[in-house]
Parts: C-alpha cells; structure tokens; sequence
C-alpha cells in the first residue's frame, strides 16, 4: 500500500452486528471497505449507503463462511471487485468476524450444533483465509474474532467457546507462518455485547445485563462501539508491532 492509496479491509459478516459496527468505525478512519453477508442483502447495501456517507467506498459480496466450497469462487470475485473499484490487485486487512452462537449445555450439545459451530466458527476461518492469502497485500494485517468466553466459562458455551480457542490457537500459528510477508495476525476476543447475537439476550435481558456489569470492571456490559473502535485501533500502524496476541475488549470481565 503507497501512501496515496487508502487501506481496504475485507470484513465478513459486515452487514449487521459487531461486523457493521467494525465496518462503519473502520470507514471513519479512512478504510475502504468489502464487507460480505449471507442473509439480507438490503442491510449490506444500508452499511454500503452508510460507508460512502463517510466518504469511502465500499462494496458488498455475498458469503457464507460454512461453505468452505464456495471460497475459491469468492476469492475469484473479491479478485474481480478489487481491479473494478479499485484498480487493485490486493487489499490490505482481513477481519474474520461472521459467526453465529449456539447455546447448549454441554452434555445436551448434539453433533449437528457440533458441527455447525465447526463450520461456520473454525474452519470457515481457516480456509477463507487461505483463499484469500494471495490478495492480502505484504504488511498486511488479518485480525480473528474470538470471545471472552475462550477465558472465562459460563455454562452453554461448550461448543462455540472451543472453536474460539481454536482461533485464538490458530492466530499464533498464522502469525509465525505470515511474518516472512510482513502480515501480521491477532485475535480480538469481545465479552458481552449489547446486540442482537443470540436472540439479543445480552441487549435484551435487564437481569443477565445487569449481572454481567456486575462482573465487568468497568461497571457495564460493552457496546457495539467500544468493538469497532478496538477493531480499528488494533489495524492501525499504531499498532504495527503488535502480532500474535490475543486481546480481550471485554472492560475487565471476571478479573
């Protein structure tokens, strides 16, 4: 990337959510962004809408990080899409965020859940990342979404929470493997999040939210924005020396 060009950032599960909130912060710090959704593609072209609002440019793909099949196809059209737009041939940051929570006490978790969460949470990642390496410019950056609950338990989370430690596992690996091209690779791990994520349990239900701002250091349960804002510090050449860390944006949860 010269320094006439803006950095451009692939971030999948952009259309609503952390993903959204990551996107729009990104977009305000002068990111142009490609941001992927699997189900409304009228809420991807809202963030679109929102993102050129700010002065960038940004382009919605569709993508479904449980069909690890479809990825050289993507990779394909994120290819195509980066010489139309930009007259690119690499973007800069990849941020693996798409994701879904399921949650099962651990002896009622069946293989199906199992599997879905493996999909979607572990190897979705892993090989989307892989398509993509070749358009990910040298000095670049890919940063992984974990979850607070990869530290601290609480019960229901069996599944999803091992997934998460297989990223954060996975993010050390990328980093040593990567450094030969100057990408460097993280794992961003929220706590709790006022959003729609689970049915909106967090956003929703006053007692949970309460009992975790109770839990939480700083006194309150977390909000999109303190994410998107994480996201786009921990991108930023301010924090180029930083790689292969796990850091947790949770306000101090169960210290």
């Amino acid at each position: 990337m010269t320094s006439t060009q803006h950095p451009i950032t692939l971030v999948t599960g952009g259309s609503r959510g952390l993903g959204r909130n990551a996107a729009l912060a990104l977009a305000a710090r002068g990111h142009d962004i490609v941001l992927t959704y699997r189900g409304s593609e009228a809420a991807a072209h809202e963030v679109v809408v929102a993102i050129e609002a700010l002065g960038r440019r940004a382009v919605a793909l569709s993508l479904d990080v449980g069909d690890s099949a479809s990825f050289p196809a993507f990779a394909a059209r994120v290819k195509q899409v980066l010489a139309a737009t930009w007259q690119r041939t690499a973007f800069d940051h990849l941020v693996n965020n798409a994701g879904i929570g399921i949650h099962a006490a651990f002896a009622d978790t069946t293989e199906a859940q199992f599997d879905e969460l493996m999909r979607i949470q572990l190897k979705g990642p892993f090989f989307l990342t892989q398509a993509l390496l070749p358009l990910i410019a040298d000095g670049g950056a890919i940063l992984n979404v974990s979850t607070g609950l990869a530290r601290f338990t609480l019960p229901g989370f069996a599944a999803y929470a091992a997934m998460k430690g297989g990223i954060e596992v996975l993010t050390r690996y990328q980093a040593k493997e990567l450094g030969a091209r100057g990408i460097r690779v993280n794992t961003l791990a929220p706590g709790a999040i006022e959003t729609d994520f689970g049915g909106g349990v967090v956003r929703d239900n006053a007692q949970m939210n309460a009992g975790i701002a109770a839990q939480t250091a700083l006194g309150r349960v977390g909000l999109p924005d303190d994410i998107g804002q994480a996201v786009s510090a921990l991108l930023s050449a301010d924090s180029r020396w930083i790689n292969g860390q796990r850091v947790e944006a949770s306000g101090g949860m169960f210290l």
